[in-house]
């Protein structure tokens, strides 16, 4: 009877007085209103937002603490929605898959993930790798290993010699044939077996190669690379799997077929037409810009020997065109969300995306909120992240300056709590 007592008096102590965290914010982003607020109190319980007070509020619980971000501004954590985890640019990056051992690039991934965060980073969709990224989500979800909330498509999906094949540039006896199972694409039975493996494997999204790209060793960078009738079929397929689609697109044929085809975001759009553009509204598609990866792989192209030489023309003419695509669909009012392809650029750098979207157009407040609650909102998400409000997941960040008044603020963040644990305080 004294030990039942006892437990039940340990159990009532836990719940009565877990401690619970005090934001003291001198400015809040609400993304919602996309107001900035003043002088909040943010009040965490656990992993959730318990609380947003007005004025300073002081704990009352011993066990409980408060945090001075009076001089700060303080918003959601930020959402990456294009990003590839397992992998980083480098002059020597494709020579790296024929010398790095699948451990090598886990143990890669664990140290861009955790830079990922520490940006400010808190949640990402990775758009395509190995596999190796679905064992690294796995490893954040059960606290392995530090990083952002990830929701991975596994390996993206091509046709034979399209942007995602994996043996491209590969000589001929090493090139072999990969088919669903590798992610490779040829027919409508292809395509269903492709989508059905990459759940198997345990995908959050689907990922197809839609057109070809820049950074693949092959001649094209904007050509169709499936039929309407094997978009379709993926699409269809993934739907019957709980499965939205995001689809790689420089040119305009291939994004187009994706739209029809109903997929949930384009990346890149880098020709999209007017046409096109319309469909998007139409079809409530997201446009999803990538402008930091253009203005990377533009400069890099200059640097010999950085690229191989087939790719070197694809970066010069595709990736400064960007900007100016998303300029216009800006103003045409396509639904746009924010997305960096992080990994084409050094990971830590996703921020530099808010700058250049300010550059081309885009109010700063704007593209908060599509870092935010317009990217909740893509991933099906928008009553537990994107917002500072009684109810959400505590995923917190904070900046030393307003980035509405200087937007370059962005890229030093001090102030990083994912799931109600900070991770960074400066």
């Amino acid at each position: 009877m004294k030990k039942t007592l006892f437990l039940v008096t340990i159990l009532f102590s836990t719940i009565s007085f877990a401690q619970d965290t005090y934001l003291h914010c001198g400015k809040i982003i609400d993304t919602k209103t996309g107001k900035v607020l003043s002088n909040k109190t943010i009040i965490v319980s656990n992993n959730m937002i318990k609380a947003v007070q007005d004025g300073f509020i002081n704990p009352t619980n011993a066990l409980d603490k408060a945090i001075d971000l009076k001089t700060k501004t303080v918003m959601p954590g930020w959402i990456d929605m294009h990003v590839h985890v397992e992998e980083e640019t480098s002059p020597t990056h494709y020579g790296d898959e024929f010398t790095l051992n699948d451990a090598d690039i886990a143990f890669n991934s664990i140290g861009y993930a955790k830079t990922t965060l520490m940006a400010g980073f808190t949640t990402v969709r990775d758009l395509g790798g190995t596999g190796i990224n679905v064992s690294l989500r796995n490893a954040i979800n059960k606290g392995k290993v530090v990083g952002p909330r990830i929701l991975t498509a596994e390996k993206a999906l091509a046709s034979t010699g399209g942007h995602a094949d994996p043996t491209n540039g590969y000589r001929k006896d090493l090139m072999g044939n990969p088919g669903p199972n590798e992610g490779v694409v040829n027919g409508v039975d292809d395509a269903k077996q492709a989508v059905r493996q990459r759940y198997k494997n345990g995908a959050d999204w689907i990922k197809i190669t839609a057109t070809g790209g820049v950074l693949s060793v092959a001649k094209s960078g904007t050509n169709a690379q499936f039929t309407q009738e094997e978009m379709d079929a993926i699409i269809a397929t993934a739907k019957d799997y709980g499965l939205q689609v995001a689809a790689h697109a420089h040119g305009d044929d291939g994004m187009q077929r994706a739209i029809k085809a109903g997929v949930k975001t384009i990346e890149h759009g880098t020709e999209m037409s007017d046409a096109t553009m319309d469909l998007m509204i139409k079809y409530n598609a997201y446009y999803i810009p990538t402008l930091s990866a253009g203005s990377f792989v533009a400069e890099k192209a200059l640097i010999p020997n950085y690229y191989p030489a087939i790719v070197v023309p694809k970066a010069l003419a595709i990736g400064p065109r960007i900007k100016a695509t998303f300029a216009k669909a800006y103003k045409k009012g396509v639904p746009i969300g924010f997305g960096t392809d992080a990994a084409v650029f050094p990971h830590g750098e996703n921020a530099k995306e808010f700058i250049y979207m300010q550059e081309a157009g885009m109010p700063a407040m704007k593209t908060i909120q599509a870092a935010t609650i317009v990217n909740a909102t893509i991933l099906e998400m928008e009553k537990k992240i994107g917002a500072l409000e009684v109810g959400y997941l505590a995923d917190i960040v904070a900046t030393n300056d307003d980035p509405t008044k200087d937007i370059t603020t962005v890229t030093n963040v001090v102030f990083v709590m994912k799931d109600g644990i900070v991770y960074k305080q400066l």
